[in-house]
């Protein structure tokens, strides 16, 4: 029997009295004291930071500031025709007048930095770039407004036969802050209306689903001023990007947490007519899950602060955080907010004394009573379904170019692919070298002997002894072959010291080779801390072995389904260098959710009705719940499917169809399977089956 001193008890003791109230107050009255001192997150506009610092691209971006006029970057302007015809002379002469349109807006830049550069044309005569200075420093929406008003001028004189678009490096900036643009506002409205219908589908109540959602995203907000606040503390991004994943973990894993407490307060109302006692028993016995649950997906979170890319840090660092609050809100937050409320809050379908009992009855029940009389037919079954769906990993590839990250329309993207029909593929976006000025002459041969490389010519000196080479190759910007280019330069300057490159091919490589280096590290470390809670929470070793090994199927299944579904339904060329780290991370720690609120039911009812009846009867418990709850955060996960980078799609659509697997295969038929073909000896070294 629990103590009645136990911390849990007072803790439920605390947050479900008549005075209850005053933790609620006091939650809401510190909650918009921090939104009110840290303010706005104003990095929400940002894309990605994915380039490791310590790479050789990153170094490249670093030494710049050595050179003249490194405060600046450079836009591209590109003139074609509509009809694809050769440009005539008075067409060379508008796409002059556009391009000087866009340096009499620019007043950012000095003219000593953005002086008159004639026209290039394309050697088929189709096409002409020109080339406009643009400040560096500009980022976000202040980025977006310049670029929005260079293009603005670029057109405004423009002959209607003529196709007048801007790209470039600022152009892409500014089309990522623009998509960002309402779009978390968009992302929370969308999630909290999904989040609302599905609790009304739930709890089949018109007013119980607005106290847990109504607390849930308050504790949104709050996770955004902790994120900001975070993010001035640490250095650390809370882009865009960063901010949309963790709004949907808070929505989704705090209404998991209030499903299953209010699940439970449910039934406690069948048992106890008192609700301030029932709601004290189902705090008292919901509580340790949702804890020990919310300690694993942080824990594993967490382990990201050991990833080389900047944006897994970020993600780590912020994503745990918000899940903190979450679970603040949920377990101080909310038992108040029931507990003034009354039973009336599940009107039309009050709960009452005497109520069917879930545990013994219902359609769960009756699913989880078919699995323990054919165990090892339904174990088989699943496990081979599972396995064949992992299958649809392999031949995947990995890693997205600059152009494809957009899920929808952007300039800069169609800009940059009508350069690169007319030039050679890596005008565009020149490879960036840079050595010891006292190595030019070697430095210069090995560049005009590498296979790949179209030109290769100096383009500044810095007062410290160094020499910056712009570098055109052949290849499409991104692709394989621009990679192998990278390699075979960088294999070649490899005997001169204090040789580095980079540029937006070098970048991307380095980010793939990273990202690549972060799953080998991390996915081990996820794995082994998530099965440490586990051994900790049952106090056994078989059923922490079994669940982690069906999760991690479960998660590669997911994988599997979900990158085939994103590049033949979806079309999208490859799997994002994020996706596959970032999607594990979340089926497995999140699977680990249902895992834990299922088991340690499943834990409670076992000394008293054995291992089998046991297992049977926390499904048929917890299974409504369980399904509810994955079908929210399924839902919440599709939401970014709302906003504009692919790599957030592709990780709603597998983490969305992992945690439907999860829900529906893994939790209803394998775990109930194989813990009645092992009987007993599931809980060893524990003999709680007596």
């Amino acid at each position: 029997m629990v103590s009645r001193t136990s911390p849990w008890d007072v803790y439920a003791n605390a947050l479900t009295g008549r005075r209850s109230w005053l933790a609620l107050v006091g939650l809401l009255l510190l909650s918009g004291a921090l939104m009110g001192f840290v303010g706005e997150n104003d990095s929400a506009s940002q894309s990605p930071k994915s380039l490791p610092t310590s790479a050789d691209a990153s170094r490249v971006e670093d030494l710049a500031a050595e050179f003249p006029n490194s405060d600046v970057t450079q836009a591209i302007l590109v003139v074609t025709r509509h009809d694809g015809g050769e440009l005539t002379d008075t067409d060379t002469a508008a796409a002059t007048a556009a391009r000087d349109n866009m340096r009499a807006v620019n007043r950012s830049v000095s003219p000593a930095a953005d002086p008159p550069i004639p026209l290039t044309i394309a050697p088929d005569k189709k096409a002409a770039i020109g080339i406009v200075a643009v400040d560096s420093t500009l980022s976000g929406f202040t980025l977006n407004d310049l670029v929005t008003e260079l293009r603005q001028a670029a057109t405004r004189d423009a002959p209607a036969d003529l196709l007048v678009q801007v790209t470039g490096g600022p152009a892409f900036g500014a089309d990522i802050a623009n998509s960002f643009s309402g779009a978390n506002t968009t992302l929370l409205a969308v999630t909290g209306l999904v989040v609302a219908l599905l609790l009304i589908a739930t709890y089949r109540s018109p007013v119980l689903w607005l106290v847990p959602l109504a607390v849930v995203g308050i504790a949104d907000r709050v996770a955004t001023s902790v994120g900001t606040g975070l993010s001035e503390l640490t250095g650390l991004s809370f882009d865009g990007s960063t901010s949309g994943i963790t709004s949907v973990l808070v929505f989704g894993a705090g209404t998991n947490y209030a499903l299953l407490l209010v699940s439970r307060y449910r039934e406690e109302l069948g048992r106890e007519e008192d609700h301030r006692v029932a709601l004290r028993r189902a705090v008292r016995q919901a509580g340790p899950a949702i804890l020990a649950s919310n300690a694993t997906v942080v824990l594993a979170l967490l382990i990201l602060l050991l990833g080389t890319l900047p944006s897994t840090r970020s993600l780590g660092a912020f994503a745990a955080a918000g899940l903190i609050v979450a679970v603040v809100f949920v377990l101080v937050g909310l038992p108040p907010a029931l507990s003034l409320c009354g039973k009336k809050l599940f009107w039309p379908f009050i709960p009452r004394v005497g109520d069917r009992d879930a545990a013994t009855d219902g359609a769960w029940f009756r699913v989880a009573s078919a699995v323990s009389r054919h165990p090892a037919r339904v174990a088989v079954t699943a496990l081979v379904g599972l396995a064949v769906c992992a299958a649809g990993l392999i031949g995947t590839d990995v890693g997205l170019s600059q152009t494809e990250q957009f899920r929808v329309a952007a300039e800069s993207v169609d800009g940059f692919d009508a350069l690169a029909a007319h030039f050679p593929a890596g005008q565009s976006d020149p490879t960036i070298v840079i050595a010891p000025t006292s190595a030019t002459d070697a430095v210069q041969q090995v560049l005009n002997n590498t296979d790949g490389v179209v030109t290769a010519s100096p383009s500044g000196k810095s007062d410290t002894g160094l020499t910056r080479w712009s570098v055109v190759t052949d290849s499409a910007p991104g692709s394989a072959d621009a990679f192998g280019v990278i390699d075979t330069i960088r294999s070649g300057l490899s005997p001169i010291p204090d040789t580095l490159v980079g540029g937006s091919d070098a970048k991307a490589l380095d980010t793939q080779d990273a990202a690549g280096r972060d799953r080998i590290l991390l996915i081990p470390l996820i794995l082994m801390v998530v099965l440490a809670v586990l051994v900790l929470l049952l106090r056994a070793v078989a059923a922490p072995l079994v669940l982690i090994g069906t999760t991690v199927l479960s998660a590669l299944a997911a994988l599997g389904i979900g990158s085939w579904v994103s590049l033949h339904v979806f079309g999208f060329p490859a799997l994002d260098t994020n996706v596959p780290l970032f999607a594990f991370l979340f089926l497995v720690a999140l699977g680990v959710d249902y895992t834990i609120f299922l088991v340690t039911r499943a834990r409670e009812e076992t000394p008293e009705h054995g291992t089998r009846s046991g297992i049977v009867r926390a499904v048929a418990a917890t299974g409504g719940v369980i399904t509810s709850a994955g079908i929210v955060l399924a839902a919440v996960f599709c939401v970014l499917g709302i906003l504009p980078l692919i790599t957030l799609t592709q990780l709603g659509i597998v983490v969305g169809l992992g945690i439907l697997l999860d829900t529906f295969v893994v939790r209803t038929l394998v775990i109930p399977a194989l813990f009645t073909l092992v009987g007993p000896r599931i809980w060893w070294p524990n003999r709680i089956d007596r």
